[in-house]
């Protein structure tokens, strides 16, 4: 393994949803020995600090949730991810899964700026592909796929660098609603649900995404919500999902990642340590990104918790 440049970018962004605490997640990562357990495998790793979202002037909205701070988030996280040096490797430690309608965007920019296509891989139980239009909740962390994609009721937004909606795939869903799998039916995305993961395993639908981005000469950006993993074993997440994927299946598919060569960037989002368990969750996703980043199965610390 290469070693790399990789910059953690803290996203304490806690507005795209009414329940708060993400805004603590970049700092329980950082507790949880993230840095170090990069700079262990050989990686030259630098902290950047938090971002801090831009000012403006939108105006609230009686049903969307913090919609100025969101916009305020978005066009600082994207701007923050496009000015990223090519030969880096960012992490964005979330904060809710809102930064990625930032994080997605800047990715693209800078993928475009290379002459590369992005690909997004979206670990998840949600497909986060409503509009400001279709959301019941309000809550915004549930649109970023709609927002990067290029579907309409965002102009309160800064306009994204677009990623087509046939260069994204999503592993994990459990939790979609109906008007989101029609509008994910028909614009193409890739959709790998938990039943097919049970019936077909996980290994088969990841690798053939996998292949498509490597044959596009593609960069791959990859948004992990805590939530992709079971409840049991990652507790700190307000949008629980029974029946998730086991510790055991989220690392091969970091395995899988690494042995690609093909990530490029990465979200962590939705942690929320006031919903943790001694730091267990935390330390799980401190754990999976060491297997994204070259931890072999043989050099696993065991855990205690």
């Amino acid at each position: 393994m290469q070693p790399q440049t990789i910059e953690l970018i803290g996203v304490p962004m806690d507005a795209g949803k009414a329940r708060q605490g993400c805004r603590m997640g970049p700092d329980a990562l950082r507790v949880a020995g993230l840095p170090e357990a990069l700079t262990d495998l050989g990686h030259d790793v630098r902290d950047s600090g938090a971002v801090v979202p831009t000012p403006n002037d939108v105006p609230a909205h009686d049903h969307l949730i913090a919609l100025p701070e969101c916009v305020g988030w978005t066009d600082a996280i994207a701007q923050t991810a496009e000015d990223v040096p090519v030969e880096t490797l960012p992490i964005f430690m979330g904060g809710d899964h809102a930064i990625a309608l930032g994080s997605v965007s800047g990715m693209a920019a800078r993928a475009n700026s290379a002459g590369k296509p992005l690909f997004v891989l979206w670990l998840d139980a949600h497909s986060d592909f409503h509009t400001p239009e279709t959301t019941d909740s309000g809550n915004l962390h549930g649109t970023p796929v709609a927002y990067f994609t290029g579907r309409p009721g965002f102009e309160q937004f800064p306009a994204p660098t677009i990623v087509p909606a046939d260069q994204v795939c999503m592993i994990g869903l459990r939790s979609v609603d109906l008007a989101e799998r029609a509008a994910l039916e028909a614009d193409k995305v890739d959709l790998v649900d938990m039943r097919a993961i049970d019936e077909h395993g996980i290994k088969a639908p990841l690798v053939a995404f996998l292949n498509r981005v490597e044959a596009a000469g593609g960069h791959l950006h990859v948004s992990l919500d805590v939530d992709f993993l079971d409840p049991r074993v990652a507790p700190a997440v307000g949008t629980t999902v029974p029946g998730g994927a086991t510790e055991r299946e989220a690392h091969l598919v970091m395995e899988l990642l690494h042995d690609s060569g093909l990530v490029t960037s990465l979200d962590i989002v939705e942690l929320n340590p006031f919903l943790d368990d001694r730091g267990r969750t935390a330390k799980l996703m401190v754990d999976l990104v060491a297997s994204l980043m070259g931890r072999r199965i043989f050099d696993r610390p065991t855990r205690s918790f």
